[in-house]
């Protein structure tokens, strides 16, 4: 057993103090993340929305938060990131506990999606911590730590929601309040350097402070066709959090939430036991070929929903290919960003990523809302499907620009 563990987890070791902070605050604030997966079932089966209600709400949420990316990604960049994450937090966490003694009402979501907000601008910062306390060489395994704090505590914690979802879904958000101040406490205490760390510098991440997030990116095609290619994944995999939990209650009403989640919890699982696994396997691969293995799986696997629907046992060998899919797709995308942009930038640019990815998950939840109000759940998923081909296409075009554009990546 020892060696086992040792060879799955032994490649972490060596990486900053502060890195593993960051795992266990990671990992301390999911354990509590209840409300999130549960929000499109709280807006569909307790304030009775539908599919194109519920679309509306969560893009006008999107909408907001696109500037506060950018404010968090500017802040990232000129200020003290554990400052910025710690402020955030603690609003993140009087929100939450606020909620828990509200009935289940609209003011309660504005609560949920406020605490998002801060969430929202504290991201670019851990994102762009994770670049500066690691080198080059180590990025991956270092996001690949993070992402696995990410989601250990989601291994319990969206079956405990779904349980609590009828009647006690006051004490999730409680939950999701007290676990995000455990996470702040263990920051504010523990993390006491942030400074980059030194490296001979790869020549692509060599800061430019005198120019602009645009200047850079403008000046860089390759980047921004990688985020358009990183949308179009994130069209497809937007629907875990959306498509599937309707799909689910249009199939078994109530307790479609108890199905999904257990298939979440399946997903925090799979990236336990799959993170470590798949970091190690996956270590002589470039970060595109990376990229390309996580749209396929991702894409495959919400293309069997034309052909389960009722079939139970196969939604959970959807989820384990959609989670493999998932990781594949966190090991390549910051590590390929980081290593092509500036250091100067990271938080700007982090920003700018997640402005596209959230733009993607907003305008999909509108379509396929769309396409359900005026479609059935089956022509919602052939749409799903053709996003998926897309991609998978895009990601092809990727990888020959890609090596044009950033040769020094690939002498070995």
């Amino acid at each position: 057993m020892k060696k086992i563990f040792d060879k799955m987890f032994g490649q972490y070791r060596g990486l900053r103090r502060e890195l593993y902070v960051l795992f266990w605050g990671k990992a301390a604030t999911n354990m509590g993340a209840m409300i999130w997966p549960m929000l499109t079932l709280i807006l569909s089966n307790k304030l009775g929305m539908d599919a194109g209600e519920i679309a509306k709400i969560t893009i006008s949420m999107g909408i907001v938060q696109f500037p506060v990316n950018l404010i968090g990604g500017k802040l990232a960049d000129h200020c003290n990131k554990k400052k910025l994450i710690v402020v955030c937090d603690l609003v993140t966490v009087i929100c939450y506990l606020t909620a828990a003694f509200l009935p289940v009402s609209m003011t309660q979501i504005l609560l949920f999606f406020t605490a998002g907000v801060f969430q929202t601008m504290e991201n670019p910062s851990y994102d762009a911590l994770v670049a500066d306390l690691s080198t080059t060489e180590n990025r991956e395994k270092a996001y690949s730590l993070i992402y696995l704090g990410l989601n250990l505590g989601l291994i319990l914690a969206p079956s405990i929601g779904g349980i609590l979802f009828q009647n006690h879904l006051g004490l999730a958000y409680a939950i999701d309040g007290l676990t995000t101040l455990s996470s702040t406490i263990l920051i504010l205490l523990f993390i006491k350097d942030i400074t980059p760390v030194q490296e001979a510098e790869n020549v692509y991440e060599k800061a430019r402070d005198r120019q602009s997030t645009w200047q850079i990116l403008s000046g860089q095609k390759v980047i921004l066709f990688f985020l358009i290619c990183w949308a179009v994944y994130e069209f497809s995999y937007a629907q875990f959090n959306f498509l599937i939990p309707l799909n689910m209650e249009s199939l078994y009403g109530g307790k479609g939430a108890v199905y999904f989640g257990f298939m979440t919890s399946l997903n925090g699982l799979v990236v336990i036991i799959g993170t470590p696994l798949l970091t190690k396997w996956a270590a002589g691969l470039g970060d595109v070929d990376k990229l390309l293995i996580g749209q396929i799986l991702v894409s495959v696997s919400l293309a069997m929903y034309r052909f389960i629907q009722g079939i139970i046992p196969m939604y959970y060998v959807s989820m384990v290919l959609f989670t493999i899919g998932e990781i594949m797709t966190t090991l390549g995308s910051y590590p390929y960003l980081t290593r092509r942009i500036p250091a100067s930038h990271r938080g700007r640019i982090s920003s700018v990523s997640n402005i596209f990815l959230g733009a993607s998950m907003y305008s999909s939840q509108w379509l396929i809302g769309g396409v359900l109000k005026t479609g059935t759940v089956m022509t919602a998923w052939q749409c799903v499907t053709g996003a998926g081909i897309l991609g998978i296409v895009f990601y092809v075009l990727l990888a020959g620009a890609d090596r044009k554009s950033y040769p020094l990546l690939y002498r070995k």
